[in-house]
């Protein structure tokens, strides 16, 4: 890693180096697929400045608003790039539904795959030192219309316009998030840098991450409890399930019919692990946008209900000061299960700061 130098303070805006290289005391980023801003809030409080953010989803425009600054709603494909300001840092969590492994995994090809083309159009324009992608564990398995790996296709054209790659797939509970939730994490350099990036180490002890740490401490006084009631179905079998369980818990008489077949045959299903109820000892499985009891361990230990709003935004590590605004219920767990845990973006804000930004403490 290249050493720093020393630099000057100019209108303490910026910082200079022997009055020839001037780098911005905040590192400017550029935002895209955005969503309610779990990837941004951990930059900013990483001491970056967010000075473009985009999304194309309305629904999260207020979210972001109330808690980070403007955000402009639009597809990527339609943004005048050319406009934008020159930035440090290029965040782009890219939808991962071509990629995931719960899905049909789709090449390049796809609409939302050729949304990396769309980044890199940025990137050739604005140069930054930095650009970031971040995707669901199954990227790394994921091959394109050629069959090449995901991850060596990203090295490859990351290549061809000038930055070295570096990924590693990373466990959220690891960096104080209270839940197991693996993603990969892309850092692309620019070449003449000269830096071979390195992750930040794991920090957390289990005990401080898991469920207990959430749902013992106080609400908000000036917050209502929101909570997406379940299902007349789910609502009736999740009273059967006890803390640490599952549907494996629920009489035999007492499963839909959908459910009983799968039971019938656990061997040819898999024995999946339905309505998982994480008891409070444990670390929280993944939060998923879809929020459904069946698949995403949405359920409390202890009460026959859906985690709260606020009780999934803690999951993710959302401070309890960042509001969700004016949308559905649904939308908020929608919202909240799509973003990046604002501590794992924090740690990694900071790991890129010291490495690549090393003359800012």
């Amino acid at each position: 890693m290249k050493s720093a130098h020393k630099y000057t303070e100019i209108n303490n805006i910026e910082l200079v180096n022997n009055g020839a290289e001037i780098i911005p005391l905040k590192p400017k980023v550029i935002s895209l697929f955005t969503g309610c801003g779990g990837l941004d809030f951990g930059f900013h409080k990483a001491g970056y400045e967010i000075v473009y953010a985009n999304d194309i989803e309305p629904s999260v425009k207020a979210t972001y608003e109330a808690n980070l600054g403007p955000i402009d709603i639009k597809d990527i494909c339609e943004v005048d790039k050319k406009s934008l300001p020159d930035c440090d840092v290029i965040l782009a969590g890219i939808p991962c539904q071509p990629f995931s492994s719960a899905g049909n995994r789709k090449s390049t090809q796809d609409d939302r795959g050729n949304l990396f083309l769309q980044v890199m159009e940025l990137v050739d324009l604005k140069q930054p030192k930095v650009v970031l992608f971040e995707n669901v564990r199954g990227f790394l398995s994921a091959r394109d219309d050629n069959g090449t790996l995901m991850p060596e296709r990203i090295r490859s054209e990351l290549d061809n316009h000038g930055y070295n790659l570096f990924y590693k797939l990373l466990n959220a509970s690891n960096y104080e998030v209270p839940q197991n939730r693996h993603r990969v994490v892309l850092v692309g350099i620019r070449k003449d840098l000269d830096i071979a990036f390195e992750f930040p180490e794991p920090i957390t002890q289990t005990n401080l991450v898991r469920v207990d740490s959430v749902i013992n401490k106080p609400l908000p006084e000036d917050e209502d409890q929101e909570v997406w009631k379940l299902s007349p179905q789910s609502e009736r079998i999740a009273k059967y399930i006890p803390e640490g369980g599952s549907w494996k818990a629920i009489p035999y008489d007492e499963l839909p019919l959908r459910l009983k077949k799968i039971r019938d045959d656990m061997k040819k299903y898999r024995s999946p692990n339905f309505y998982r109820k994480f008891s409070r000892n444990e670390i929280m499985g993944t939060i998923t946008a879809a929020s459904t009891p069946e698949n995403s361990g949405i359920l409390h230990p202890i009460e026959d209900r859906r985690y709260s709003v606020r009780e999934i935004a803690r999951f993710q590590s959302f401070p309890d000061t960042f509001k969700f605004i004016g949308n559905s219920i649904p939308k908020k767990y929608k919202m909240i299960g799509n973003a990046v845990p604002c501590l794992l973006s924090y740690h990694i804000a900071k790991s890129i700061k010291k490495q690549i930004f090393n003359h800012i403490e």
